[in-house]
């Protein structure tokens, strides 16, 4: 659990912090967040230290000093606004998984309709076999506040290939190598909740064979693109 701590600005990890505030952007272009709900975080590479979006900081005023700098128990390093309100749920997944270097949480609509119903997002598009290896999971309910949704998210994604997990009655999660990754992810969670949502207007999507599932994944994400 974090503790109070003294805001200063020393202006540490200013490139990443800029970084990351530039990545907000994206949030806000794909219709990921509303006011200044929502946030990316980033691990320091090589330190026990995050950045994450500071609570309430208004996206267009967003620069690199609404990125603060946390340990990764959430407490604050570096920075004269409080840390996000989610900060000790990224702490917490920054701590169990040591190959996670980003992540983004948002209440886009698509994706948090599924979320409201308790409900994984079928793995009926290539494009979901392609990202996420399957079906997109949902996380138990948690309270915001303190790590709960931290350990949520991390339960839940165990033994999933997935980087994206549907809380349960709150929003989308999701994870990467990078903040940048994180991002990617964030906004195909919101594209294939759209789309199996207009499908299921129609009748039950088909889902695809298992078999054909891992064929794509497995394409996807080591053949497809330059190397």
């Amino acid at each position: 659990m974090s503790t109070p701590t003294a805001r200063t600005e020393r202006g540490t990890h200013r490139r990443l912090r800029e970084e990351v505030a530039a990545l907000h952007g994206h949030l806000v272009r794909y219709q990921l967040v509303t006011w200044t709900a929502g946030n990316i975080s980033a691990r320091v590479p090589g330190e026990d230290l995050f950045v994450i979006k500071a609570s309430g900081v208004d996206y267009e005023s967003l620069d690199w000093r609404g990125v603060v700098v946390c340990d990764l128990d959430g407490n604050l390093v570096d920075g004269e606004h409080s840390p996000s309100s989610d900060t000790a749920a990224h702490a917490h997944v920054y701590r169990s998984r040591p190959d996670v270097g980003g992540q983004v949480h948002t209440h886009s609509p698509y994706a948090t309709a599924w979320a409201a119903r308790g409900e994984p997002i079928p793995c009926v598009l290539t494009a979901m076999a392609d990202e996420f290896g399957g079906p997109i999971p949902v996380g138990p309910f948690a309270i915001i506040g303190d790590d709960s949704i931290g350990r949520g998210v991390v339960a839940t994604l165990e033994g999933s290939r997935s980087t994206a997990v549907l809380m349960q009655n709150h929003g989308v999660f999701t994870v990467g190598e990078d903040a940048r990754a994180a991002v990617k992810t964030a906004v195909m969670t919101e594209d294939v909740a759209r789309t199996v949502h207009l499908a299921r207007q129609h009748g039950e999507p088909l889902p695809i064979p298992q078999d054909a599932v891992d064929r794509l994944y497995n394409r996807y994400q080591n053949v497809y693109g330059q190397r």
